[in-house]
């Protein structure tokens, strides 16, 4: 077997598959966005090559920073509102055990198996300024109950509740399952030791879960940026363009205003900016005592080579 593996022909037959989707699947789609950016290509027929051009225009594009703006504040209600509270609830759940536990945890997670085309129709009715159900709880306690939750001043709030509603039983499910990866040992040790529960989540749980919130943060950031669907079902970026996302004017420049070249260069930066965040966000979670003891093995190396 140890000589079957060895083989390089064997070697390349295993990888090959996977390298080939990657390349046609991932990296040539990528390399003719960054191809098509630099054109003025409206979908069909002939296109120039404009240079840089596409990516000029975007820095003045003020429904672009419009978009960027609302995607940063995406990230910001996923970081700082949706996973605290996930982390919370997956922690409450993985205390409640038996059925209770199961039951609750298919509860969070039913809103991820809905159709975004049900969530977006069914938000747009609790919205509605006229019989929408987030009216009537208002007028039952007294008050006006003729808000229009969509309008320019409001919409985005509004649709930022729905999209880190939405979200949640994601988030919570990864935190849920790396909670249950810690050994329970470490718990009862605590315990003994006199920690309360308090005490026991942010000297244990949190410490343990840094790689799962690295990872869980990273993909709310992306999440974020990439918002489309949701979006353009329920508001379509409007009303005057107040709930744009970078994703969802995205798509309105390639397939509706036909600017197919324009679309690719927002697409390049939306890569660009992912793959800057994923860095950022790797050097903040890095291990620092990892790093020290890394550099303290390349000194050793490089002592050991200078005595050779």
């Amino acid at each position: 077997m140890k000589k079957l593996y060895s083989n390089k022909l064997v070697i390349l037959s295993l990888i090959l598959p996977g390298l080939l989707l990657f390349i046609f699947a991932i990296l040539a789609p990528i390399c003719l966005s960054v191809y098509y950016g630099f054109t003025d290509y409206t979908g069909m027929g002939n296109f120039n090559m404009i240079g840089w051009e596409n990516y000029k225009n975007l820095l003045h594009d003020e429904v672009f920073m419009v978009s960027l703006r609302n995607s940063l504040l995406l990230a910001i209600g996923f970081i700082c509102i949706q996973h605290p509270i996930a982390m919370i609830v997956a922690a409450v759940l993985d205390k409640l055990g038996g059925k209770a536990e199961s039951f609750f945890r298919c509860v969070y997670f039913i809103p991820n198996v809905i159709s975004i085309a049900v969530i977006a129709k069914l938000w747009s009715f609790i919205y509605n300024p006229s019989f929408g159900l987030l009216n009537n709880i208002i007028k039952a306690f007294g008050g006006s109950g003729n808000i229009n939750w969509l309008d320019e001043d409001k919409a985005i709030w509004s649709v930022l509740l729905v999209l880190i509603w939405h979200g949640f039983g994601w988030g919570m499910l990864i935190y849920y399952t790396g909670i249950k990866n810690i050994d329970p040992v470490l718990y009862e040790a605590a315990a003994i030791d006199g920690a309360s529960q308090r005490q026991a989540f942010i000297h244990v749980t949190l410490p343990l879960m840094k790689p799962v919130i690295q990872v869980n943060v990273t993909m709310a950031v992306i999440s974020a940026l990439k918002q489309m669907e949701t979006v353009y079902l329920l508001t379509q970026g409007g009303p005057g363009n107040s709930t744009q996302f970078a994703a969802n004017y995205l798509y309105q420049q390639g397939f509706t205003a036909y600017k197919y070249g324009y679309g690719n260069a927002i697409g390049v930066i939306f890569i660009i900016i992912c793959l800057i965040t994923t860095v950022a966000l790797n050097k903040v979670f890095e291990d620092r005592d990892e790093v020290k003891l890394r550099k303290l093995e390349q000194k050793n190396r490089k002592k050991v080579r200078r005595v050779a």
